[in-house]
């Protein structure tokens, strides 16, 4: 977990939001998937967040879900996805976080997949579908093996349950920014800056928003406000437009994270 608070803590340092960007493990094969990663850390991002491709990604969009289709369709599965996490860790500090879904951590043992993890790299868990109150065990062996965990905050989450989320969390907080499933916006949810200040009355750790979010400007609105800004659908979609021409994936890789992080920083 040393990786990620370091990495909000230099991004602070800096004056900026940490930047997050991710990308589905696999898509669309293992060798272009990390490729494309490593592309992504080139460009210096702060946290690259690895989407584990699951037969039914419920709270992914359109784009999301075609990643994790190809990804499957090229052979991945629960142990590529950590040796691609190997292979990304063997040359960067950046901290990986894996975005993942119950049924992929249940299948492989709760234990067995934390262990896992933490020997691929991981810094934290995503786990999308599991709420605070049912993750006793995976926060058990979580904290014994040292990877954190990062829980959601919604626009429609109660007060009350709000500071049960902040008192579970052990890495950052993410804040969802508009209700319904990942996928770039034209334009960004109403309300962040609130939402962000009142997660901030139960915790210290970092707030970050993710969920539409797909351009400069709408990053540099976040990043006022929050300690990290997610970028995920706008990213995926370069992957899926350049199928076929892998200098294109990394030439507009690059350039769009690039662009996207230097609206991280404030004025």
């Amino acid at each position: 977990m040393s990786r990620l608070t370091d990495a909000f803590a230099y991004a602070k340092n800096e004056n900026r939001a940490a930047f997050v960007a991710y990308l589905c493990a696999g898509d669309p094969d293992f060798d272009a998937s990390l490729t494309a990663c490593r592309t992504l850390i080139s460009a210096r991002v702060d946290v690259l967040e690895l989407g584990a491709p699951f037969s039914d990604p419920l709270a992914d969009g359109i784009a999301n879900q075609l990643a994790a289709q190809r990804a499957l369709a090229a052979g991945m599965t629960t142990a590529r996805v950590f040796d691609l996490a190997k292979r990304i860790r063997v040359s960067t500090a950046v901290p990986l976080v894996l975005y993942t879904y119950y049924n992929l951590v249940f299948a492989h043992g709760i234990e067995a997949y934390v262990r896992t993890a933490k020997a691929a790299g991981i810094d934290a868990l995503l786990v999308l579908d599991l709420p605070p109150e049912e993750a006793d065990e995976l926060l058990t062996a979580c904290r014994s093996h040292e990877i954190g965990m990062v829980f959601i905050v919604a626009p429609t989450t109660p007060p009350a349950r709000i500071a049960k989320i902040c008192a579970t969390a052990t890495s950052f907080i993410y804040y969802v920014s508009r209700e319904g499933v990942t996928g770039a916006r034209d334009q960004l949810a109403a309300g962040i800056p609130a939402a962000v200040a009142q997660i901030k009355q139960h915790t210290n750790l970092p707030v970050v928003v993710g969920f539409g979010l797909s351009t400069r400007a709408q990053v540099a609105e976040v990043a006022a406000h929050a300690d990290g800004v997610v970028v995920g659908s706008a990213l995926v979609n370069i992957v899926k437009a350049n199928l076929a021409d892998r200098t294109q994936l990394i030439t507009q890789l690059m350039a769009q994270a690039t662009d996207l992080a230097a609206g991280t920083r404030r004025s």
